[in-house]
């Protein structure tokens, strides 16, 4: 089984994404993406990711035609109604394909949290260390050159 830290970088190759940082999180069950404004318009989930202060910013609109919402606790225990839409996330040279609810954590340190449902029966928790996959992935390609 793959090990991961308390925190990762990670890739979303369906969002054009990488080396994002990531939150490992076990309490939750859904991972979640950090997302600035998201609207439907006819009937097509329309969405920002991250936000303009955020090094990774691209300003790029995202549209999905399969969404769904859904009504998710947050961090505080406050029950709010969140987009969710699936996408892949690559960790450990491996891509999984997995939902992500839409939420702002722009408060919070980090722009994605992986939770339980991605996380369970693929990798164990080491909370004593970081970044375990972009450091595998880093040296790869630096053995490379």
């Amino acid at each position: 089984m793959l090990i991961l830290g308390r925190s990762d970088r990670v890739d979303l190759p369906g969002l054009g994404l990488t080396d994002i940082h990531a939150k490992i999180d076990t309490g939750a069950y859904t991972s979640s993406l950090h997302c600035s404004s998201a609207r439907v318009v006819d009937g097509k989930l329309e969405f920002v990711l991250l936000d303009e202060e955020h090094p990774e910013f691209t300003g790029m609109k995202f549209t999905f035609d399969e969404f769904d919402q859904r009504v998710i606790k947050n961090s505080f225990g406050e029950a709010e109604m969140r987009y969710i839409i699936k996408t892949t996330v690559r960790i450990h040279k491996k891509t999984y394909r997995t939902q992500f609810s839409l939420s702002d954590r722009d408060n919070l340190k980090f722009p994605v949290l992986l939770g339980r449902r991605v996380l369970k029966k693929r990798f164990l928790i080491d909370v004593s260390k970081t970044d375990i996959s972009y450091n595998e992935k880093e040296s790869n390609s630096a053995s490379k050159n």
